[in-house]
């Protein structure tokens, strides 16, 4: 009964995420009720004692990472940087490898920073122009942007600043360029196989007559006339968030030690931080902000007359998205306290090799959450400890458990009721029948990459 518990409030929660409902509202509604049919007397003290408790900390560890890249990635769009960047790889490259270049500009802008879900909006005109030339099915652009937004640059390449690859380095005292030769392997397997399985939908659409498509909804009207600024320039912030997010993972530790005790005349006590922890964080926050900068100073005379407006959706967007997957924490916190979870913890334990223990948990809970970060939360937070225990055990560096936490988070989270996925579909106005067929092979293809890492690692002992 106490693992149909548990089942069930998961269960409630994906459901509620499928249909559309808010998940801020949802996961305490969840939680909670999983509660009080265990032990109805502990339902104040765990929304207070462990709900709000693990909410309020990963707001407080996370939300500038959220809140400085929607700024980064809402500047990018308003400067113009964005479309500008688009329009040199068309120019580059040709409509004709339209879904290369849907797939190249996606990768570049999630991995310079700016959010996944602004690349949606910022890609689609451009890919709705190329895929409409090229004569290519628009129930493809989904998948598409999937493979180039919310695949190998979201958790397997090192050193994005995405928050996938940011989470993992607080438990395994790791920083986001851990593993970086696994993560370079298994980028390259998402795109190779990825890229194949694109093209090959589009020869069948090709072979089977099927183009582009008629009386379609949401379709851009993208201005022929629009000045856009010099692609290298456009290009410059991007590259500059990527290189400061190296330099201030070396820097950091080097300014403040392992530990830093900070001990300003008002206060009654010192406080003491653990470098090691933060300085992932730190180095991307810092990264983020030198972008910030940059696109200000570039794009200034495009921005100054939508910063305001700009700025504010960018705020609002961040504080969405954070207190989203800070939900998704603080109810993964409640259902592992409970005693299902523990039987299922227990089950998930007998799996014998540490590597594949930790990518089934974490890609199973992304899956069942429907949030890269949420399930990996809940599955590091929960169980983090005996991972670290087993891979020492089994003379395993950390910095593997870093990325193979990272990229199981990126496999089963693009489930149907995935937010981003979601968001995908409703801004390029297609419907999960129409076009979640292909996204979901994308799913399998980045699942069926974190095996591929493992076994890598396990035949070559590369890292």
């Amino acid at each position: 009964m106490s693992v149909i518990i548990a089942l069930a409030a998961l269960a409630l929660l994906m459901l509620a995420a499928y249909r559309g409902y808010s998940v801020i509202l949802f996961a305490p509604i969840a939680a909670l009720g999983a509660v009080l049919l265990t032990d109805p007397s502990a339902v104040a003290p765990a929304f207070t004692g462990v709900f709000m408790e693990k909410m309020v900390g990963f707001i407080k560890l996370y939300f500038p990472v959220f809140l400085l890249g929607a700024v980064f990635g809402k500047l990018i769009e308003l400067s113009g940087f964005s479309r500008s960047i688009v329009a040199a790889a068309i120019r580059l490259l040709g409509t004709r490898q339209a879904m290369l270049v849907i797939v190249l500009v996606c990768a570049l802008l999630t991995y310079g920073g700016v959010s996944l879900f602004v690349v949606v909006f910022a890609v689609y005109p451009f890919a709705a122009e190329m895929f409409r030339q090229s004569n290519i099915p628009k129930r493809l652009i989904p998948a598409t942007i999937a493979l180039g937004a919310f695949s190998f640059t979201m958790d397997a390449l090192p050193g994005t600043p995405q928050i996938q690859n940011i989470i993992p380095s607080t438990f395994f005292n790791t920083t986001a360029w851990a593993a970086p030769w696994l993560g370079v392997i298994g980028a390259i397997f998402v795109f190779c196989v990825g890229m194949l399985f694109l093209q090959r939908q589009r020869n069948k659409a090709h072979a089977a007559g099927e183009g582009y498509g008629t009386e379609l909804r949401n379709e851009p009207e993208t201005a022929a006339d629009i000045k856009l600024p010099n692609p290298w320039i456009a290009l410059s912030p991007l590259l500059a968030v990527g290189i400061m997010n190296l330099l201030f993972t070396q820097w950091i530790p080097q300014w403040y030690g392992k530990t830093h005790s900070l001990a300003l005349p008002g206060m009654a006590t010192p406080v003491t931080t653990d470098i090691a922890k933060l300085t992932a964080i730190w180095a991307v926050q810092a990264a983020l902000l030198v972008g910030i900068v940059m696109v200000l100073v570039f794009g200034f005379q495009a921005i100054r007359g939508k910063l305001a407006e700009g700025s504010r959706a960018a705020v609002s967007g961040s504080l969405l998205a954070a207190m989203n997957t800070a939900s998704e924490y603080g109810f993964g916190a409640v259902i592992a306290s409970l005693p299902g979870f523990l039987v299922l913890a227990d089950w998930l334990k007998s799996i014998p090799n540490p590597l594949v223990n930790e990518a089934v948990t974490v890609t199973l809970l992304a899956g069942i959450t429907g949030s890269a970060s949420g399930g990996m939360s809940i599955a590091l937070a929960a169980m983090a400890n005996d991972f670290i225990a087993a891979a020492h055990a089994a003379n395993i560096p950390q910095e593997v458990l870093h990325r193979v936490a990272a990229m199981a988070s990126g496999g089963m989270d693009t489930l149907p009721h995935n937010g981003a996925v979601i968001t995908l579909l409703a801004v390029t106005g297609l419907t999960h029948r129409e076009a979640y067929k292909d996204i979901f092979c994308i799913t399998l293809i980045k699942t069926l990459a974190v095996f591929v890492v493992i076994g890598t690692f396990y035949a070559t002992g590369i890292v």
